[in-house]
């Protein structure tokens, strides 16, 4: 008996100076270690959400004043780091044969504006169309009667944002290879600003009107140069809209409200 107590007393002693080292070197004890397994087991039983992919039905059902308030209920959810947890292989499984997006976005190349995730929506949700400087082409326009009239989406948003290399470039008239004919559908929007103060890319209000001005002269071109997309408006079957994306906060800022 005595050598048993002995030796239970050295076990003891030994897991001590084991626990004291382990905690010395910066190591978790073993309580802490207990103290964490919870929080693991919560981590390991949440699971990413499959939405249904949107059928035809619903996509008729839906209005473009329904699909605006949508994607800026998502885009709070973006600000407020809320995002939705999704099954992306999952969905991409269930939108293999068909899609019905709500919405067809015009947005710059920029890699800081993640389209899907500032509206926090998932695959087969949107038609994203990209180009630096957010502009309108015959590409562009093919791409968005597509979207509209052939796929049934109800609104178009030219989304500009804060800081755009392309609309600065425009603002200081770049010249420099296959980019000086791209500026050129810029430039435009940027020379019918009234303006008497500094017109250069180190004056932030002003490439921040040329922002804007751009926008809304890619609004004015897709009302001007597709008939089909003009029609659909008229009919008040689809909306066509403008936003800006503040690079500072994440919040999509609706132009005309």
């Amino acid at each position: 008996m005595k050598v048993y107590i002995k030796e239970l007393g050295l076990a003891v002693l030994s897991l001590s100076i084991i626990s004291c080292n382990n905690s010395e070197k910066g190591q978790p004890l073993m309580n802490d270690m207990v103290k964490e397994e919870p929080k693991t087991l919560a981590k390991e039983e949440s699971k990413p959400l499959v939405e249904d992919v949107l059928s035809k039905e619903q996509q008729d059902a839906l209005t473009p004043a329904a699909v605006i308030t949508a994607l800026k209920d998502g885009n709070e959810r973006f600000i407020n780091n809320d995002l939705t947890a999704r099954d992306h292989s999952k969905q991409v499984r269930n939108s293999v044969l068909a899609q019905y997006p709500k919405a067809i976005v015009l947005s710059c190349v920029d890699s800081r504006v993640p389209v899907e995730d500032v509206f926090d929506r998932g695959i087969g949700d949107l038609f994203v169309a990209r180009v630096a400087g957010n502009f309108v082409n015959e590409d562009i326009l093919g791409s968005m009667e597509f979207a509209c009239k052939v796929s049934g989406s109800k609104l178009i948003l030219v989304l500009g944002h804060e800081h755009c290399g392309a609309v600065k470039a425009a603002v200081d008239n770049v010249q420099l290879g296959n980019i000086t004919e791209m500026l050129k559908k810029i430039r435009p929007a940027v020379e019918e600003i009234k303006y008497e103060g500094d017109r250069t890319s180190k004056n932030k209000d002003f490439v921040d009107m040329a922002c804007n001005a751009n926008i809304k002269h890619a609004i004015e071109d897709i009302r001007a140069k597709s008939a089909v997309l003009k029609e659909m408006e008229e009919k008040e079957e689809i909306k066509i809209v403008g936003a800006v994306y503040d690079m500072d906060t994440g919040k999509v800022n609706w132009l005309d409200e």
